[in-house]
């Protein structure tokens, strides 16, 4: 009965969980960029694809608004709610911390109430368009791996576009366009993701389907970037193959989910009517209270880590590559052109290692020791014998300790002990006390000479014959017989 209600649930959550998760959290693994394997001349390092782990970006952005002084509360101003646009006094105000609303609030930790925001002045300039350009700057090129999430406080604008910059900001592409009415705002047929394919992948739109007006419920802006890896990946990303074929082979496609710069463009505030109450334009502004931006370091697929020293995030680069993305081979190892890793073949990818430089493989000296061979092989790596590692083969796996090479530990201070007073050095051997041999110094000296006697002065074990030894058994067995009752024969 137990067994069966157990199973019962189990069926039930696994059902949930299918439901309340269709894409995976993390796509693609490709978490390691090299490991040993045994082959015939030992453990070599056997190189693949890889990249850093996907994470939430907004940690690590810098945040610019145009026009500058476009930030409520200098000087302060009363504003409209959001839910009544005739109860007008709520108050903005940048000298005091409690209602002041800095642009930093769109990016810190959400969950509280009430919410946190940045806003910008009212619409008290009308005509004139209230307009603002919010740029998220990295300094580091990204691969965006889903949607990008915009949550507003106000109503979501009437006219908004979503940029990008592959060039840290010198240059600016649409992602997408948002409107009531594309067609009168952009000239535009309106469209939404689902109208797209394969082939129109990177097209791009523009969608209505979030700018509904003032009075929405809704405060949501998406730009869809799992619905796009959806086109070739499938509905939950479960042909992910397909997916990073397409990437490998489609600079296109492999460049649209890459940037350096986001420009978030806002045109023209929430009305939601056609024509703008010009007696209460405090009604009329932008708030944003969270944007989410999730992807990884573009490190070409030459590294799993990405740090983030002095403000900047930088590529921990292997396969013998450097630069911001590991975009080019190390010096002296240019022995071919540098290239990007591959994807294929799934699930390990290739690495594209740089492999030494025809004038410096001579310069590539590989420890004798610890390597098979005194040069790097054509490759530019050393290879280690059994127990070494490192570079240049000078370094010991555990278990092992260097002594003319690496060799397996003899004794050490936790479970291989020396016996008998003997002390262990460098992990390689026993130093035994006088009278002690023996790998542990578990044995006798003198037993290996056969002169061991009672008074030799070594500490011997006293060694009667075996004939005494005898007699003493059989007097201590007739003693246990005249204990016991008679035994019949």
């Amino acid at each position: 009965m137990y067994l069966s209600r157990f199973l019962s649930i189990h069926a039930l959550w696994v059902t949930v969980s299918s439901v309340m998760q269709p894409y995976p959290l993390v796509w693609g693994h490709y978490d390691v960029c090299k490991t040993q394997i045994y082959t015939e001349e030992g453990k070599v390092w056997d190189y693949m694809a890889c990249q850093p782990e996907s994470m939430d970006m907004t940690k690590y952005l810098k945040v610019k608004l145009d026009p500058p002084d476009i930030t409520c509360g200098d000087p302060p101003e009363t504003f409209c709610a959001m839910g009544n646009p005739y109860m007008c006094n709520n108050e903005c105000d940048a000298s005091t911390p409690e209602l002041a609303h800095p642009p930093e609030l769109m990016f810190d930790f959400e969950g509280r109430y009430p919410s946190t925001f940045w806003q910008s002045a009212t619409w008290k300039e009308y005509p004139k368009p209230l307009q603002v350009n919010i740029t998220l700057s990295w300094s580091k090129t990204i691969e965006l791996t889903d949607n990008i999430v915009i949550t507003f406080e106000s109503g979501r604008p009437d006219q908004m576009i979503l940029e990008k910059s592959l060039d840290y900001g010198r240059t600016w592409q649409p992602y997408q366009y948002y409107a009531t009415d594309c067609l009168d705002a952009f000239h535009m047929d309106p469209k939404s993701v689902k109208d797209l394919s394969q082939h129109t992948v990177l097209e791009i739109i523009c969608t209505e389907e979030y700018s509904t007006g003032y009075m929405t419920n809704s405060k949501i802006i998406h730009f869809e970037i799992k619905d796009r890896f959806a086109f070739f990946a499938g509905p939950r990303l479960r042909n992910m193959a397909s997916l990073y074929g397409q990437l490998d082979t489609t600079k296109k496609l492999r460049d649209f989910f890459t940037i350096t710069d986001l420009r978030i463009r806002l045109l023209r505030p929430a009305t939601g009517e056609i024509f703008v109450d010009e007696q209460h334009l405090a009604r009329y502004f932008y708030a944003i209270s969270d944007v989410k931006v999730h992807g990884r370091c573009k490190c070409n697929l030459h590294a799993t880590v990405c740090v983030y020293d002095n403000s900047k995030l930088t590529c921990e680069c292997e396969h013998n590559t450097t630069g911001p993305d590991c975009g080019k081979c190390k010096k002296n190892y240019q022995g071919r052109p540098w290239s990007p890793g591959s994807y294929l073949p799934i699930p390990k990818g290739t690495a594209n290692t740089c492999i030494p430089s025809i004038s410096s493989i001579g310069k590539c000296y590989c420890n004798p020791l610890g390597s098979i061979h005194d040069r790097c092989n054509g490759s530019g790596f050393c290879e280690c014998k059994t127990g070494t590692t490192g570079p240049k083969c000078d370094e010991c796996l555990p278990g092992n300790s260097w002594h003319y090479g690496c060799q397996p530990n003899v004794c050490d201070n936790e479970l291989l002990h020396c016996q008998n007073g003997g002390t262990c050095h460098n992990n390689v051997r026993c130093l035994c006390p006088a009278a002690y041999t023996g790998i542990l110094c578990e044995k006798l000296r003198c037993e290996e000479v056969g002169s061991c006697a009672s008074d030799s002065g070594q500490g011997a074990r006293p060694r009667g014959s075996p004939a005494l030894l005898l007699l003493l058994l059989l007097l201590l067995l007739t003693a246990l017989l005249g204990t016991a009752s008679p035994l019949a024969f």
